[in-house]
């Protein structure tokens, strides 16, 4: 765990122990940023700077665009598209402040927090922003969604400064004024279910969006311990 136990430092001692000359570290962030997948980085490079002799060490940087990360979500998602119609899908991501997002920028011309993620290139391919909007854009492509009936949005922002929008609050109660009753919401920023996905989405923006006037709310849960997440860290490790 980053922050928790077991630590990343009590892995890597025992990853020591043993002697291994070869070792792949894969953050369980679909997405790059610094304060998530970098801060990971820059643990287990402090850790294995004070050994005496270092491994060959391997970062998995990002795995937006797995084939089957995004089907693992969609795969989730059918089951409940199956048994309802829904009328909109929402996409909701953890948030950054924005200044995070223009330190990311090397060549301080492409973020715009605007129409610059609408599409993703060589320039924009670092941005978290930007790979959020490209998540978006894979599921709804692998969910067959129409164009107009999703939105991606930002959550769980904090303190004064300017964060990354939309923000998922304040498009959630926009939603039943457009005659929006009921929306399928995704978190596909996490592979494991958290208080951020349960709690923050499941429930306290099921009761935001039917205090707003919305009438069915559903979260697709996480990927969790599902075969084919199982199979999707077999093939980043491998490919690693």
């Amino acid at each position: 765990m980053r922050y928790q136990s077991p630590s990343i430092e009590a892995g890597l001692s025992e990853f020591q122990k043993l002697g291994l000359t070869d070792i792949v570290v894969v953050p369980f962030f679909p997405q790059y940023a610094s304060a998530s997948t970098g801060s990971v980085y820059e643990k287990v490079m402090t850790v294995v700077r004070t050994w005496e002799v270092i491994p060959a060490i391997r970062f998995v940087n990002r795995f937006l665009e797995h084939p089957k990360f995004i089907e693992g979500f969609a795969q989730i998602a059918r089951k409940y598209m199956a048994a309802y119609d829904y009328d909109h899908f929402l996409f909701s991501y953890h948030g950054l402040p924005q200044s995070q997002i223009r330190k990311g920028d090397v060549t301080k011309t492409v973020c715009q927090f605007g129409e610059c993620c609408r599409t993703f290139h060589a320039l924009n391919q670092h941005c978290y922003r930007a790979q959020c909007f490209e998540t978006t854009r894979l599921l709804v492509k692998a969910l067959g969604i129409p164009e107009g009936k999703y939105t991606t949005c930002f959550q769980s922002r904090l303190g004064s400064d300017p964060w990354i929008k939309p923000y998922t609050d304040d498009i959630i109660k926009e939603l039943p004024g457009k005659g929006i009753n009921s929306v399928l919401a995704f978190s596909p920023a996490f592979v494991a279910d958290c208080l951020e996905t349960t709690i923050e989405v499941g429930v306290e923006y099921k009761e935001l969006f039917e205090q707003a006037g919305g009438k069915h709310w559903q979260l697709v849960e996480s990927l969790n311990d599902s075969p084919i997440w199982i199979e999707t860290l077999v093939d980043l490790v491998k490919t690693a």
